[in-house]
């Protein structure tokens, strides 16, 4: 390496340690900051013996709080022994650090009304950037926008799905949703953890959600940003189950994982493969909450809460009546082509799928048969 270019990576590593080295990384909190009445703690990791810590108000350069770590946790996942530090007496609005004598310093951090407002903001409109057939435009993705992806309407029904009204080879028409977190599949089990906690998020603080602008194409329609981003989603969901038996495909897929490439440029072939009661149920219990969340907004989406719950209560008889069909892709490749060897996702337990899928049918249509379920899971 020439001698300029030697110098210079070393006057990178050294900015890069002094840097590190500012901060006392021992001392681990949630950066972004606490709501003043909230619960305010932070954790020492090792085997510092410090008798106090401080929180510095660093508008005054001056000592706001003074308390004493609490005893030494050893974890009993690793050899990591921690110290909690609890300063929720602490309430009044300000930028703060913890000083820890004999370690140093922790990052700053803000104590104010409403100071996780620009996290919830990003972690909602990430959805949108995972959004799959629309093209995300400039005004919305900024420097991160792109073409449309995969427009996913020529999917192929995979041998391993096949049924005598949707043989093998079948084109079905399955757009939209979101690209998993680190690939271009779709996969029912994993958004519908995802499609839950969303909506389970607007179900418990709707005002909030009803006034959150996350900056998508949908912000100014009569629909709150959060549930915009659902329908994207719960729409590719939809799409995902048989009509004819109402059984659900476990995943949307190329047969294997696309390059790292930008999404859209390849043009393989994409599958719809065996279905399975994992599946099966996680989308009977998503379309059972999307039915009674979406009743709200009838006018908007005239007829959806009501397909919402047809669908679901379709799946749960499907899985009533194959109530164990796991989906095994190694077992599936010895009897089908093309192998598929994108992520599996299988699931041998199925009590927490068939307690998720009752309690939300219940809760949406007061039957005690769902209720059954849940009782005996």
């Amino acid at each position: 390496m020439p001698p300029k270019r030697l110098f210079f990576l070393f006057l990178i590593i050294l900015s890069a340690l002094t840097l590190h080295a500012q901060y006392a990384t021992e001392i681990r909190l949630n950066q972004e900051g606490f709501y003043p009445s909230a619960i305010k703690k932070a954790i020492i990791t090792g085997t510092t013996n410090g008798d106090h810590f401080y929180i510095i108000d660093e508008s005054k350069n001056d000592t706001a709080f003074k308390g004493k770590p609490g005893a030494a946790i050893a974890s009993k996942n690793s050899s990591l022994i921690c110290r909690e530090m609890d300063f929720s007496q602490l309430s009044s609005a300000g930028t703060y650090h913890i000083y820890l004598p004999g370690s140093g310093n922790s990052y700053s951090f803000q104590i104010r009304e409403n100071v996780l407002h620009t996290s919830a903001v990003s972690a909602l409109k990430g959805y949108y950037f995972q959004r799959i057939s629309m093209p995300l435009e400039k005004a919305y993705a900024g420097k991160w926008a792109r073409g449309a992806g995969h427009p996913d309407d020529k999917i192929v029904v995979h041998p391993s799905a096949a049924t005598l009204k949707r043989p093998a080879g079948t084109i079905i028409f399955s757009p939209g949703g979101w690209y998993d977190a680190g690939d271009y599949n779709k996969y029912i089990v994993n958004s519908g953890i995802t499609m839950g906690t969303l909506l389970s998020s607007y179900e418990d603080f709707p005002s909030y959600f009803d006034s959150l602008n996350t900056h998508i194409p949908e912000s100014k329609n009569a629909l709150p940003d959060i549930l915009d981003e659902v329908l994207f989603n719960l729409r590719w969901m939809l799409t995902m189950q048989d009509p004819f038996d109402g059984g659900v495909y476990h995943k949307c897929t190329n047969a294997a994982f696309d390059g790292m490439v930008m999404p859209g440029v390849t043009t393989l072939p994409r599958y719809v493969v065996q279905k399975s009661t994992a599946a099966a149920l996680d989308f009977a219990a998503v379309t059972a909450q999307s039915a009674r969340i979406f009743k709200k907004f009838e006018r908007q989406l005239p007829g959806l809460s009501d397909s919402c719950l047809k669908a679901s209560k379709k799946a749960w008889a499907w899985a009533l009546k194959n109530p164990v069909v796991i989906y095994g892709q190694d077992q599936m490749n010895k009897k089908f082509e093309p192998k598929i060897t994108t992520g599996a996702y299988g699931d041998n337990s199925l009590w927490d799928e068939w307690s998720w899928a009752a309690a939300e049918l219940y809760v949406s249509t007061i039957d005690a048969v769902y209720l059954n379920t849940v009782s005996k899971y």
